[in-house]
């Protein structure tokens, strides 16, 4: 009798689960269904669509099958909440939420960030949290956003008082880390700090002006190693070999974000607005005729190099930012211009019949050291894999598109 009452319990939970799994599922059918991708569409709504038609779940953008604190994810969803600014669509507002929802719990901690590898990748999620605690007043937000401001507190550093990549990157500043964590760090010191840290955020940007430019060309190398023990290290300069879009890409977008948050009084507001200046008077250098930049940047036309789709998007996005904010002057608009077209023209090949759209040419990774080792040479970058829609791309595409209201 025990027995089959026990059948009987769990053929009614079974059912209950299929039934609750089922709903989920038909519900996020649905979702996908309702959304249209108008062809008239503005080229941003088109492509934050495209994603979210296909990936019904924020936290599954760049193919990812669960719930994960990442950069990647942080670099789309923040641009689908700029988007929103501009066309408040509750879809979008509700995409980013359920991002930081999967992922911060009632105490505040977060699920899958790992506080102790000081990833400066994983402070820039944090910066999602801003909007949503400011319009909820939740206290869970406030004690996320506080944990990652103690990353940064207590993030290694170089000698000279830049931060580590990662603490498995002893003494090196990489491009990325410029865009990982100052948007958030200044945003943070800003809103609950009284600005008090903007120094040591100008200070970041020194550094690798100071170490990584090129005095030739005027552009910046990946990677520089305060130590100079990396093998991929100049011994006497302690730079990576070879330029990076993408890394380029990274430091100019960080530029034009985190001078959102230094006011024009700041002693140091004018050196980074000149910081930004001098990257892009070289980077227009190597614009290609299509309008696009090369993976490598300075060696277009050589074996195996390729139009790029993430440095153009973030060139396109830095650009455009630069001159409506006015830190650059106003001929950057035309060749952010130039490079949008490049994108849509060459890089976007063709449109899906339900409207969504495909950004080909992103480069899917690319690093330095590490295992399997990474020695930042020519045929390390043109070989690394490419990937559609990669979220490097799709991300600064959008924030692009907003910038020249395309």
């Amino acid at each position: 009798m025990k027995k089959s009452r026990n059948k009987s319990l769990m053929s009614v939970l079974l059912v209950c689960v299929m039934a609750l799994t089922s709903c989920k599922v038909t519900s996020q059918e649905q979702t996908t269904k309702d959304i249209v991708i108008s062809k008239n569409s503005k080229w941003s709504d088109k492509m934050a669509l495209t994603l979210m038609k296909r990936h019904p779940e924020s936290y599954m953008l760049d193919d990812s099958k669960k719930p994960k604190w990442d950069y990647v994810h942080a670099l789309v969803l923040h641009s689908i909440e700029e988007l929103y600014k501009k066309n408040p669509d509750p879809r979008y507002k509700a995409y980013v939420r359920s991002y930081v929802d999967e992922l911060v719990q009632a105490d505040g901690t977060i699920k899958t960030y790992e506080f102790d590898k000081f990833n400066i990748d994983l402070v820039v999620p944090g910066r999602l949290l801003f909007d949503i605690y400011e319009t909820s007043k939740e206290d869970k937000y406030l004690k996320a956003l506080q944990q990652i401001r103690k990353q940064l507190a207590e993030q290694p550093r170089t000698a000279s008082g830049g931060f580590w990549h990662k603490q498995i990157y002893p003494n090196q500043m990489w491009l990325d880390g410029l865009y990982m964590g100052e948007p958030f760090y200044a945003q943070y010191t800003v809103t609950f700090e009284n600005g008090k840290s903007l120094d040591d955020i100008a200070k970041q940007f020194e550094l690798i002006q100071l170490h990584a430019t090129d005095p030739k060309t005027g552009l910046l190398y990946h990677g520089w190693d305060e130590s100079k023990e990396m093998p991929w290290a100049n011994k006497e300069t302690g730079n990576s070999p070879n330029f990076w879009s993408r890394a380029l890409g990274w430091y100019v977008m960080a530029l034009v974000d985190v001078l959102d948050y230094f006011p024009k009084e700041h002693p140091k507001h004018k050196e980074l607005v000149s910081y930004l200046n001098n990257a892009s008077a070289a980077l227009a250098k190597y614009q290609d005729k299509s309008g696009l930049w090369y993976q490598v940047t300075d060696k277009g036309g050589q074996k195996g190099n390729y139009l790029e789709a993430s440095g153009s998007s973030m060139f396109a996005y830095a650009f455009a930012k630069g001159a409506n904010k006015g830190y650059l002057p106003s001929k950057y608009k035309k060749i952010a211009n130039k490079a949008f077209d490049g994108l849509t023209k060459v890089l976007i090949k063709k449109v899906d019949e339900d409207g969504g759209i495909t950004l080909t040419n992103c480069c899917q990774v690319a690093g330095l050291g590490g295992n399997p080792y990474r020695d930042g040479s020519y045929e390390y970058y043109v070989n690394e894999r490419k990937k559609d829609n990669d979220p490097k791309a799709t991300g600064p595409f959008i924030l692009a598109a907003i910038e020249l209201n395309r």
